[in-house]
């Protein structure tokens, strides 16, 4: 991971967010790769995740994706949540690592805790300034979902 990064400050938390790579709303970050981009969870989400011991795949790669397309399901300490494509194509890869030990997730989620591959274009994605400005107008909201839950 890049030196270069953008925080944003949850509660007492830092996330931090590499300004390599481009963000979507489903709180993962892309990473550009031949013909698509990977994906993988940002320090937000797994910081709202925590510990993830859990993750399943609804669809098999290769094979087409909508954008919003459930794709799987995660479970953490702290959360249940079903898994969305944050784009439209052809999903190509899973990361295999992560069947057997979604641990990486919360160990390196820049590097071997990425989830999976997708070949289109990222149209919609956001920069990392944008993310940023996103998380800010999420925030009171998540805030107000997690009722404390960041204090524990």
């Amino acid at each position: 991971m890049s030196d270069d990064s953008l925080l944003f400050m949850m509660g007492k938390f830092e996330a931090k967010f590499p300004t390599d790579r481009q963000y979507a709303k489903n709180h993962t970050w892309a990473q550009p790769t031949e013909n698509g981009y990977r994906f993988g969870f940002t320090a937000y989400a797994v910081r709202l995740l925590q510990d993830v011991y859990f993750l399943e795949w609804n669809v098999d790669a290769p094979s087409p994706v909508r954008e919003s397309q459930e794709i799987g399901f995660i479970e953490s300490s702290k959360a249940e949540s079903d898994l969305y494509a944050p784009l439209a194509g052809q999903l190509t890869t899973l990361n295999p690592a992560l069947l057997n030990d979604p641990s990486q997730i919360n160990l390196d989620m820049y590097g071997a805790g990425w989830l999976y591959e997708i070949d289109g274009p990222g149209d919609q994605l956001m920069s990392p300034q944008e993310y940023l400005t996103h998380l800010e107008a999420v925030w009171e909201v998540t805030q107000r979902t997690i009722k404390g839950q960041l204090n524990e």
